[in-house]
């Protein structure tokens, strides 16, 4: 019996190991990912078609407004300040669509700390966990979102065709986050293409994390 305790405590230290270096970057890596970047979410007041198509029309109208400035920016501190000094701007823009479409409905604009379930844009898949994002709220808030990256400055979209421009997020991406960190957001690359399957491959990942550190624990 203490032979067969023996091979166990041993079985688990090893595997302990190899979890250790195997996913010691899985450990942080939602955390070290979202203190590197800003998400932009414009959150619709219902999902109604109507609603949904001026969802659309403010990203497009504050994108071309909020662009230029982030193009500049050189690190999260300066996107910051720059998203603060202009959302009284932004909130003008979403404001004057919304009344030039004939609504009602008050635009709110906040940079907070949010949770968020996986998420994909274009070839960037973020795992679930709070991100630090600017949003814009229309009306009720009811409806799904459009989103993308303010920094690193994701949000080179084609608006006529609605592309995302992978190289562009593919360079802005690795310049900020670690290889290790960027492996893990790629999608590019991966046979995941359903976010079923996308959510599986990062709770794997989170299960692995906790069985390492309940073994450490232990």
């Amino acid at each position: 019996m203490k032979k067969i305790i023996a091979v166990w405590i041993f079985l688990l230290i090893l595997f302990g190991s190899i979890l250790g270096g195997g996913y010691k970057q899985v450990n942080a890596s939602q955390e070290t990912i979202a203190k590197k970047i800003i998400r932009f979410h414009v959150i619709a007041n219902s999902d109604t078609i109507e609603d949904q198509a001026l969802k659309l029309k403010v990203r497009d109208e504050v994108l071309k407004y909020i662009s230029p400035k982030l193009k500049k920016s050189s690190s999260i501190e300066e996107s910051r300040k720059i998203i603060r000094d202009s959302d009284e701007c932004i909130k003008k823009v979403a404001q004057k669509v919304i009344r030039e479409k004939k609504y009602n409905y008050k635009a709110e604009t906040i940079l907070s700390h949010e949770n968020f379930p996986v998420k994909s844009y274009g070839n960037i898949t973020l795992p679930e966990g709070e991100y630090e994002a600017y949003r814009i709220i229309i009306g009720n808030g009811k409806g799904h979102n459009w989103w993308c990256v303010m920094f690193p400055p994701l949000c080179f979209t084609d608006i006529t065709k609605g592309e995302v421009a992978y190289k562009e997020t593919e360079r802005e991406m690795k310049q900020t986050l670690t290889p290790q960190e960027y492996e893990l957001v790629n999608n590019s690359d991966s046979d995941l293409k359903e976010d079923d399957e996308i959510i599986v491959k990062f709770k794997f990942m989170e299960v692995a994390k906790k069985i390492r550190k309940k073994i450490q624990g232990n």
